[in-house]
């Protein structure tokens, strides 16, 4: 499994998210308390990625190493803010390939993508879906992994101007039908909203006034957290919720 966040709010440190709290996603990293069985630590990859402001084209830094291996980082958390961000740690599915391209986010245009999960059977299970993706989506994957097959089933839907919301639980609902027991907690952003979903994993969420931040895992015991029932929907903006069942 993996573990990934999303923020949107006044601008932070990405040290705020990252590194500083309690448990935060560097600590969820190496010490994750609702793995679910899939896994024990996530050490086989990480990725962060900003909407720096009046930029619409994110930002990225992933790497193939454990998130408290890259020397980078820190430093860059540290002298980084932004107002939107959506980041991840990587635990791989046995046999697929542990390499920087197979770190979420994922990313095209505006959007940031992360899957948290596994598709069961990949890739048999889901061949009759990704036969509808254009060959050049196929071709291009970032990875050979059901995560990027999953984000290119995604895009196809957002370049076809499907609304995020939409685009991201159908593909959900068609690859739990076509994969029984897979897990689909998928994470979208574009700055300005947040799409999440949750089967098979946990989430929470955490709502102020003027910002919004979804989390695999609370990043602290603060009472403000509240988590997202299985089987659900978020569809987020800075500050507002709103979590249906899918």
């Amino acid at each position: 499994m993996c573990r990934h966040l999303g923020y949107l709010g006044p601008p932070v440190p990405l040290k705020d998210l990252i590194f500083d709290p309690p448990h935060a996603l560097a600590t969820q990293a190496w010490a994750p308390r609702d793995m679910r069985g899939g896994g024990t630590i996530n050490a086989d990859g990480f990725g962060v990625g900003w909407w720096p402001a009046g930029v619409s084209a994110p930002v990225r830094h992933r790497g193939a190493v454990p998130i408290w291996t890259d020397a980078t980082l820190p430093l860059l958390a540290a002298t980084t803010s932004a107002g939107a961000v959506l980041a991840a740690v990587r635990s791989a599915t046995v046999g697929m390939p542990v390499v920087e391209t197979a770190a979420a986010p994922f990313t095209d245009g505006r959007w940031l993508f992360s899957h948290n999960g596994v598709v069961r059977g990949w890739p048999s299970a889901v061949a009759a879906q990704a036969r509808d993706l254009p060959v050049e989506d196929l071709l291009t994957l970032d990875a050979p992994t059901d995560s990027a097959t999953l984000w290119a089933m995604v895009r196809v839907r957002l370049r076809a101007g499907e609304p995020p919301a939409k685009a991201v639980a159908t593909v959900v609902t068609e690859v739990a039908a076509a994969a029984p027991g897979s897990r689909l907690n998928l994470l979208l952003g574009d700055g300005e909203r947040l799409i999440a979903t949750t089967l098979g994993h946990a989430l929470s969420v955490r709502s102020l006034r003027d910002s919004t931040l979804i989390s695999s895992e609370p990043l602290d015991p603060g009472p403000a957290w509240q988590p997202v029932p299985d089987g659900h929907l978020v569809v987020a903006t800075a500050g507002q919720v709103e979590i249906t069942p899918l």
